[in-house]
């Protein structure tokens, strides 16, 4: 047949179909809304997101004086591939949105942005308005303006179910208030603030750790509600209202010397990011209960423990470095936000390592 009478080739054939992105659009609108203050300009639907970082209005003006942009690109990883399988897709953009604003605060800025990323094999309006409603949750969590997005079907690149996503964050901080790791001395307290589950970390080790193992089953040992894939799916906490809080508490005395988002790598490999060369820090194991999620996944994927904390986050999500007259107040405040504060350790002198005791080598 002579490409002249070929049948007129559409770009729906190929797998892409426009009037599923534009019912999309549609859906999530609303979504979108909810996480809009005053200082979102434009509406919905346009090439780029506008917002105002201060304006003149006496009720909103931030009065920055030395403001420092600060931005962060992070994704979900494999955790992605439960989710699919599962096909619970509410929950993954609440993580999206947790991995990178966790990372900003620990320099101290407020997240004020977002924007997504979908990779998709084939447009399902309602899979993906369930996806970008867990990116409009978490933003609304973190006071953050959800201002817009990318959704790419790409049936070349992605297989059938498959997705991914990735979000990008763009917050402020004045520069006096900036969290350096050169603040952190010798005698300075190690504050933990417990983690909601694996969170977005180690999902390669923890799908190999329960392969075989049905996902739709309730383990008593592990929970005797939920099923293991509900464990695993348990979105990333967002810690951005507690410790946006806890810092405008003190506005004149920089009390928290540092902080830390405990992601791959583990309590050590994260910590060691927030000190200088000229302190260690010692975490004291036994002042925390880990999680039996993790037990769990040791037990079932026959992990040492080494490897575990090497790659876990272990039940510890996020980590501040106080200074020792204010760490009894920085507790009672963080209980008071509702938070379930653990004296992990100290700073002492030493050569920028992280100890964890007792020493899981020996």
């Amino acid at each position: 047949m002579s490409s002249h009478t070929k049948k007129p080739l559409t770009y729906a054939q190929t797998g892409v179909d426009i009037k599923a992105g534009d019912k999309l659009v549609g859906l999530i609108q609303t979504m979108m809304k909810r996480t809009h203050g005053p200082r979102v300009l434009g509406e919905h639907g346009g090439f780029a997101g506008l917002f105002r970082l201060d304006f003149n209005e006496k009720l909103f003006q931030r009065n920055f004086k030395d403001p420092v942009l600060v931005a962060c690109t992070d994704g979900v990883g494999t955790k992605v591939k439960l989710a699919c399988e599962l096909e619970i897709y509410d929950t993954v953009g609440i993580d999206c949105v947790a991995m990178n604003v966790n990372d900003m605060i620990v320099q101290g800025a407020e997240p004020l942005i977002f924007l997504d990323y979908l990779g998709l094999h084939t447009q399902d309006p309602e899979t993906t308005a369930a996806i970008v409603s867990g990116v409009a949750k978490g933003c609304e969590i973190s006071n953050c303006a959800l201002i817009g997005g990318e959704c790419a079907e790409m049936p070349d690149i992605y297989k059938e179910g498959d997705f991914d996503i990735a979000g990008f964050s763009v917050g402020v901080v004045e520069l006096d208030r900036a969290v350096d790791p050169s603040r952190v001395e010798a005698g300075d307290v190690i504050i933990g603030l417990p983690s909601s589950g694996v969170h977005s970390n180690g999902f390669t080790l923890a799908r190999a750790a329960v392969e075989g193992l049905n996902l739709n089953e309730v383990y008593p040992e592990l929970d005797e509600t939920q099923t293991l894939g509900e464990v695993l799916l348990e979105p990333t906490r967002i810690y951005v209202n507690p410790i946006m809080k806890l810092l405008s508490k003190y506005t004149v005395k920089k009390v928290v010397s540092g902080m830390a988002h405990i992601t791959g790598g583990g309590i050590a490999g994260n910590l060691c990011r927030s000190i200088t060369n000229d302190v260690d820090a010692t975490i004291h194991l036994d002042r925390w209960e880990i999680p039996k999620v993790f037990t769990f996944l040791q037990q079932h994927g026959n992990i040492e423990t080494e490897e575990m904390f090497n790659v876990f986050n272990m039940g510890i999500g996020y980590v501040l470095v106080v200074r020792p007259s204010f760490a009894d107040s920085i507790t009672v405040h963080l209980q008071h936000l509702g938070e379930s504060p653990v004296i992990l350790g100290e700073i002492t002198e030493g050569s920028g390592k992280v100890h964890l005791v007792p020493n899981l080598a020996s």
